[in-house]
């Protein structure tokens, strides 16, 4: 049975978004089980929600400034965000904000005084615990995005996200119980540190969400891999850098070939090109140039190879001469499938797909789209979608997609990144090999 009646003298008005069931006070998303008292007892872990009272989140940070991911992601929790044609405010509060690094342009303060729910703690702990000394909050945002941190001589962020998953560990453990936790990109910059995460979630049941905005925000066009499909290859054709964007493209391609017949079953190996071998590898054939194109016409911003001409799509001569430094990561699933992530920074500044499906003549396509307004990240429109998600697993307790698809992700990353660092070699990936998992039920991309 679900109530509402409750929840609307409480909250005033309860949006589609939420549901509240009678049984564990626990919020809904419609399309998904309902918690009932003998799942919560059994299976699913304990987690810190009250029945009364607004859910209480804790925002452990690296960095806080304008367009930082921490400030798209807490400013959403604290003013809301539009949803649905309208104003949506999520119906939890952020009560506790730890920040690592603090500079002249942080905006953590001002947050602070505009919201006074929300207080600053001066460690990961006091800000779970409310300085209570046992766990306090019912979930955890962790954005280790941004700041001052060292690089390692593969060029990697050494962004802490693992050291602060482990203070939130300690936290859990001491006080005997868990909250749903959401990781911001990708899970480390090192893989043994990365499975650690993965598997400590696993261990204590914990609630875990991690990725980026690339699987869930808007797509032109909006379209859906078909569930169960034969893919026989598959091409992400984006922009930006090693570390970083590689990631999102990795995300890009991942969402949708998770969907194939048989589901993931895991990666054998990972080569990566870059420079000229980039582009030899491309004459070689290494990669459909067929998929490689239709990507590219999926994109919103593919530059004219020659000034005053429109609609010319660029030669390979003049790809060369735009792109500077192409990066391609070409890599083979268990079940023969091979993937191709293409940077391509000089020619697009967009995550475009494309794909051959056994049966179908023409490749399929498209764009996940980020709207970049005037000034391009001044409201960053597909943080709304990832908030979004972001608050089903908060309410529910359960992540709406699979966190193996970001433990792949982030392995495949870093094999990028050891392909490039050991002269471009083929590296075998026998940890990959073993994430396999079935995709979601249901679609998580939004539709307008």
């Amino acid at each position: 049975m679900v109530e509402t009646g409750r929840a609307m003298a409480k909250y005033g008005t309860v949006p589609q978004l939420f549901k509240c069931t009678s049984i564990t006070g626990h919020w809904v998303y419609p399309g998904q089980d309902m918690i009932t008292r003998r799942a919560l007892l059994s299976s699913t872990p304990l987690l810190a929600v009250p029945p009364a009272g607004r859910p209480k989140i804790a925002a452990i940070c690296t960095t806080y400034f304008q367009y930082s991911h921490a400030q798209h992601i807490v400013d959403r929790f604290l003013i809301g965000y539009g949803w649905n044609g309208e104003h949506h405010r999520p119906m939890m509060d952020v009560v506790s904000l730890w920040v690592d690094q603090v500079g002249k342009n942080d905006i953590s303060r001002s947050r602070l005084a505009e919201f006074p729910q929300m207080k600053l703690y001066p460690s990961i702990a006091e800000a779970l615990t409310l300085g209570t000394g046992k766990l306090a909050v019912d979930a955890v945002l962790l954005i280790g995005e941004h700041g001052r941190y060292a690089r390692n001589n593969k060029g990697q962020h050494k962004y802490p996200r693992y050291e602060f998953f482990q203070e939130i560990v300690k936290v859990f453990e001491s006080s005997g119980r868990v909250a749903p936790v959401f990781n911001d990109k990708h899970l480390s910059w090192n893989w043994e540190w990365a499975k650690e995460m993965y598997d400590t979630a696993q261990r204590m049941k914990i609630p875990f969400l991690a990725g980026s905005s690339l699987p869930v925000t808007w797509r032109t066009p909006s379209l859906e891999l078909p569930a169960n499909a034969k893919v026989r290859e598959a091409v992400c054709a984006c922009y930006g850098g090693v570390d970083s964007y590689d990631f999102h493209g990795l995300e890009t391609l991942q969402c949708m070939v998770e969907r194939r017949k048989g589901g993931e079953t895991g990666v054998k190996w990972v080569q990566a090109y870059r420079g000229a071998e980039f582009w030899k590898a491309m004459q070689d054939g290494v990669w459909s140039r067929e998929l490689m194109e239709s990507a590219l016409c999926r994109s919103h911003t593919l530059k004219p190879s020659r000034e005053g001409f429109n609609n010319d799509f660029p030669a390979p001569e003049s790809m060369q001469r735009m792109v500077r430094n192409p990066v391609a990561y070409v890599y083979e699933h268990n079940d023969g499938l091979k993937c191709t992530m293409l940077l391509l920074s000089g020619l697009i500044e967009d995550f475009n797909f494309a794909c051959r499906i056994d049966g179908r003549r023409d490749p399929f396509s498209t764009q996940m789209y980020l709207p970049m307004p005037p000034g391009r990240t001044t409201l960053a429109n597909f943080f709304s979608p990832l908030t979004n998600n972001i608050e089903v697993l908060f309410a529910t307790g359960k992540a709406p997609y699979p966190l193996e698809r970001n433990l792949l992700t982030t392995g495949l990353t870093a094999a990028g990144v050891d392909s490039l660092f050991a002269g471009q070699a083929r590296i075998e990936t026998p940890h990959l090999a073993s994430i396999a998992y079935p995709a979601p039920r249901n679609s998580t991309f939004w539709r307008s």
